[in-house]
């Protein structure tokens, strides 16, 4: 098949999360990703567990397929020239080590560049390059607190919460993959590579969206909101019956569909309801109104019912149900992959869908130093790519 990165080289010197991420994405597109760990010990997410399979963590397999590994010590001269034979051959290399760790061992940006100027150099940290905090180390809990986004995260009255993914991680490393994208595209062009800062705290902030906006547009301070919306009403969780389930209606057209389902035109008609910036300002009145009528009736009739009426309506999965989503199912997001010591498991699939040269799984996630002798053969010196 078809890959559009077949022709990419990327040396990832990225562990835990943020930066492997980023090489997971860019290894489903195709390209070649020779994850460098360090020996007996390698990624640190190795002993992130349990839960484990095989001898391995569910963490690390998470992150890492589509990969070789090698292992190399370049703390050692032997490691280092190693490595920079390795940056010959590369168009791209990844790292996530605290700024101006690597130009300590002579594998800053401006001493690979010598051996390859052509070469993408993508640094992933939690402050950026440079600026008065760049020497501070970067954690995904850290960066959700530090960004804002714990601030407007949880329930009106409650203390701030953490999103229970890692956003900061997630969003660094799916940065740092479109950056590369640009990067190659600017070098296909000019044949020059380029030097790439990612920070965890800057690509957290952008992921604040409109509370962005709203608060540089007024001045005012973002509050909690829970499961509702600041800008727009109703868009929010419900209780119902047995549960509860999310609504959202982004217009006035909606809003007046909702009311009908409901059978309570009445809110409809009502001028402190009429418009969305009514119903914001009105959201302490109408809410409650609201919820009174789903209280009435069971999840999934109300899903039914909404859905029938093109109202946006979803119930709240967990884990578990969202594993087995008839269309997850049907659009086989779910990979099965064959692991040396861990058996056939299952991996969350790639989002990004290309007709000619689709995403797909082409390696399970490597044993520490399982690749050493291919690589080897493939870098040696004197060796055509």
């Amino acid at each position: 098949m078809n890959a559009a990165l077949s022709d990419v080289v990327v040396i990832d010197l990225s562990r835990v999360f943020a930066g492997p991420y980023c090489t997971m994405l860019l290894g489903d597109l195709g390209a070649t990703v020779i994850k460098v760990e360090q020996p007996d010990r390698g990624d640190d997410t190795r002993e992130f567990g349990p839960p484990y399979i095989g001898g391995e963590s569910a963490y690390y397999l998470g992150l890492n397929r589509n990969k070789y590994s090698v292992t190399l010590d370049f703390s050692t001269p032997e490691g280092q020239q190693r490595l920079l034979e390795m940056v010959q051959g590369a168009t791209v290399l990844v790292e996530n080590f605290r700024p101006g760790s690597l130009a300590r061992y002579g594998l800053g940006y401006e001493d690979v560049r010598k051996y390859n100027p052509g070469l993408i150099y993508c640094s992933i940290s939690g402050y950026g390059q440079d600026g008065p905090h760049s020497a501070r180390p970067g954690y995904d809990f850290v960066a959700q607190a530090e960004a804002g986004i714990m601030a407007v995260t949880g329930e009106i009255d409650s203390e701030p919460q953490r999103v229970g993914a890692p956003v900061s991680d997630i969003s660094a490393g799916m940065y740092a993959c479109m950056a590369i994208l640009a990067a190659l595209y600017h070098r296909q062009r000019t044949g020059r590579g380029q030097y790439i800062d990612i920070s965890l705290l800057e690509t957290t902030v952008s992921l604040l969206g409109n509370v962005s906006a709203n608060h540089l547009i007024s001045g005012r301070e973002a509050l909690r909101y829970g499961n509702e919306h600041p800008n727009i009403v109703p868009y929010q969780a419900f209780r119902t019956r047995d549960g509860a389930i999310v609504v959202t209606c982004g217009n006035d057209r909606l809003y007046a569909a909702l009311c009908q389902q409901l059978e309570r035109m009445d809110l409809a008609r009502d001028a402190r309801f009429a418009s969305n910036p009514q119903r914001v300002i009105h959201r302490l009145e109408l809410i409650p109104e609201l919820q009174r009528e789903f209280r009435k009736r069971d999840s999934d009739d109300w899903l039914a019912k909404l859905r029938a009426a093109g109202i946006p309506c979803g119930p709240i999965n967990s884990i578990g149900q969202v594993f087995t989503h008839e269309q997850l199912m049907a659009r086989g997001f779910i990979w099965d992959c064959e692991h040396p010591t861990a058996g056939n498991i299952r991996l969350s699939g790639s989002p990004m869908r290309l007709s000619e040269t689709p995403a797909r799984l082409y390696k399970a996630p490597p044993l520490l130093g399982e690749d050493n002798d291919e690589v080897d053969i493939r870098f040696s010196p004197g060796e055509e790519e």
